[in-house]
């Protein structure tokens, strides 16, 4: 495999790439071209040999690519087969929401722990999982070595529970505290997620059609 740097578009557009296949897979298809999987996508064919190649590429000249064999490669440049342990801070509606809906299996992640700091939901259960308070997360942390942690939780604490964490041995955020962390620590992955500037980005466009209609 290829240890070129990987741009940032690139490394976004790879979780696309393995729904699309998974879709296909289950569609029954067994092998596509660039050109096919580029108008399912709406892509450019040559933006998805671009990118594969990257990787190292994957494809066959006038075979183009098999569907379940690129999907298992891409899952494991995303790392799926690998199981990081989460913990999720935050037991409110949206983390309660992510805890229930979002699959971490299948994203090479376990979710082992949800911590809040209301203790009238402490000794509840979410996800099949206990809520517990954050005075045990240090604890816990020692005991079971997480990796990556899932904010849900006011942006004023975010940055306060961030370095905590670090602290803890965390080496990744998925931050849905509305506050983009700053961290000094290079080794340390922050993904910052703001559901709002999605909504913000479809207004625009859709006021846009509307004006120029």
């Amino acid at each position: 495999m290829s240890k070129q740097i990987i741009s940032t578009p690139v490394i976004r557009r790879l979780p696309r790439y393995y729904r699309f296949l998974a879709d296909l897979e289950q569609e029954g298809v067994i092998r596509i071209s660039s050109g096919e999987l580029a108008q399912r996508m709406g892509l450019s064919a040559s933006q998805i040999r671009q990118d594969f190649n990257c990787f190292g590429g994957f494809g066959q000249q006038g075979y183009g690519y098999h569907v379940e064999e690129l999907r298992e490669i891409i899952g494991e440049i995303l790392g799926v087969h690998k199981k990081t342990g989460v913990i999720l801070i935050g037991a409110g509606n949206l983390g309660k929401a992510i805890a229930s809906h979002v699959d971490f299996t299948k994203r090479g992640c376990e979710l082992i722990g949800i911590f809040d700091s209301n203790p009238l939901i402490q000794g509840t259960s979410t996800a099949n999982l206990p809520i517990m308070p954050m005075e045990s997360l240090d604890n816990f942390c020692s005991q079971y070595h997480p990796e990556a942690a899932v904010l849900c939780i006011p942006k004023d604490a975010a940055q306060k529970i961030a370095d905590r964490l670090i602290g803890l041995g965390i080496k990744g955020f998925w931050n849905f505290s509305h506050y983009d962390l700053r961290l000094n620590n290079p080794d340390v992955i922050v993904e910052n997620v703001h559901l709002g500037d999605s909504l913000l980005t479809l207004s625009y466009c859709m006021h846009r059609n509307e004006e120029q209609a």
